[in-house]
């Protein structure tokens, strides 16, 4: 038995080198611009509720819980509800765990593996045949108790290189939790700012139908007076039916999104919630994060996702190929056979073995060679797909950076034409009343009203919303 330990030690000195390429991080060059043209550092403002003006500041903090700037309780108590109850966050814990159990599991190849057995049986040997024991019985009983030690030399590195694999798997986890943590949060704060948005879209839809349902009201009492025709009431109480028109359908679109809200944070849409959200209510953030390339590639969860399975791919490639170098085994057992339990241990009564095996792949139709090319075209593969993946992220933040720069001039267009309309109304209304125009001009002049009201709303929720996709764009501060 000693020489068996002294053989097992000699293997495991002898497992030095791990075959295949070593993983190297991609590179990322910082002087690559996020932006086709210089990041305007401060936006435009607006004289209206979320019309502030946004600065863009590479030292502004990033942070886990990135939805608090904009200082609504509600969407806090949501979006922590989210994180304790939603379904798919925790079939991603459940993923992450099952991978770092079996990266776990995979480690165990690195040691001897030992067993005990113990068989007792009963045997009779054929009467032709001579009997095995020196008393010459036909019928006896054998007990039989062992213990096993088996080793696989990991001479070329394959084991290595799997349990770096399965390391790496276990990181492609990991960071897929939190991407689904982001894409949770993500989700419900774009939800709340959409049901905030349709929220001012109902009340400024009901302000315009009090104002059309005035309206109508007087041109009404004026053809009862003989001032105007049947045509111009006609045309009121189409205008007025057509804003209450528009109701029904902002308030379908605002129950889909409590609706949707409710699974978000884990609840069946009868349950609901108490929260409901209003523009007003909401904090635009006054400064901005903007990240440099390298740490873009550093913290967003699906780059690293995507390099952790680059990464297991790389290992892939080292299995594939020590697959194809001589595999060498170690076994020893030792034990003790009796005709009776008693007897086991007793002198005489002992066994043992010592045995070794290095096997070499010499023909096997091509399959190790063609294995090992395909885990070299999956490498490709997942260097293709890494490199997809930060293109994409870099996208993301560009296409979020135009846009709320977009916002911003877009809100205050949308101000000066919301003025301008209801300040048109107005004058069409007295010119009306005093007689100097038609009444088609009111009705001109209503509709470009109504659509500027509801264009102010739309542009109001439009700068929350990128806001969030920029901190989501960023990665959403996981690491800190």
């Amino acid at each position: 038995m000693k020489r068996a330990f002294l053989l097992l030690g000699v293997a495991i000195a002898a497992s030095g080198c791990a075959l295949g390429p070593d993983f190297r991080r991609p590179a990322v060059d910082d002087s690559i611009p996020l932006t086709d043209r210089p990041i305007v550092r401060q936006t435009s403002s607006a004289p209206v509720p979320g019309g502030a003006s946004q600065r863009f500041a590479d030292d502004a903090s990033l942070t886990a819980q990135w939805w608090k700037v904009f200082g609504s309780e509600a969407l806090n108590e949501l979006i922590d509800a989210g994180l304790e109850n939603n379904a798919d966050l925790q079939a991603a814990d459940a993923a992450l765990r099952a991978a770092n159990e079996l990266a776990l599991a995979q480690r165990g190849a690195f040691f001897p593996s030992v067993s005990a057995s113990y068989e007792p049986s009963r045997q009779k040997t054929a009467p032709l045949l001579a009997s095995a024991l020196q008393s010459n019985e036909q019928l006896y009983s054998l007990h039989t108790a062992q213990v096993s030690v088996g080793y696989t030399a990991d001479v070329f590195g394959g084991t290595r290189r799997l349990v770096e694999s399965t390391d790496a798997q276990a990181e492609v986890q990991r960071f897929q939790r939190e991407a689904a943590r982001l894409t949770l949060t993500s989700n419900i704060a774009a939800a709340a700012i959409q049901e905030a948005s349709l929220r001012a879209q109902i009340e400024a839809t009901r302000d315009i139908v009090k104002s059309a349902r005035r309206l109508s009201d007087l041109t009404r009492k004026q053809h009862d007076a003989g001032q105007v025709s049947g045509a111009e009431v006609a045309a009121q109480d189409a205008a007025l039916a057509q804003a209450e028109a528009a109701l029904p359908p902002l308030q379908k679109q605002l129950d889909l999104q409590r609706d949707l809200l409710a699974v978000l944070v884990g609840r069946f849409p009868g349950q609901g919630f108490q929260q409901k959200f209003d523009l007003a209510a909401l904090v635009l953030p006054g400064e901005l994060p903007v990240s440099l390339p390298s740490s873009l590639v550093e913290h967003r969860p699906d780059i690293r996702a995507a390099e952790a399975q680059l990464h297991s791919a790389s290992a892939q490639v080292g299995v594939a190929i020590a697959n194809r170098f001589p595999q060498v085994t170690i076994s020893a057992s030792t034990g003790s056979a009796a005709l009776e339990f008693s007897q086991l241990f007793a002198s005489g009564t002992t066994f043992w073995a010592i045995a070794g095996n290095i096997a070499q792949p010499i023909f096997d139709g091509g399959t190790l060679l063609h294995r090992q090319r395909a885990a070299e075209a999956q490498l490709d593969q997942a260097g293709a797909q890494y490199k997809s993946t930060v293109l994409v992220a870099f996208q993301n933040v560009a296409d979020v950076l135009h846009s709320i720069e977009s916002d911003a001039q877009a809100l205050e267009a949308a101000s000066r034409a919301e003025r301008a309309a209801a300040r048109s109304l107005e004058i069409a209304e007295r010119q009306w009343r005093a007689g100097a125009s038609g009444f088609l001009g009111v009705l001109i002049a209503q509709e470009f009203h109504e659509q500027a009201a509801i264009a102010l709303v739309q542009a109001r929720a439009a700068r929350y919303t990128d806001t969030a996709a920029l901190f989501q764009a960023l990665g959403g501060g996981w690491w800190k």
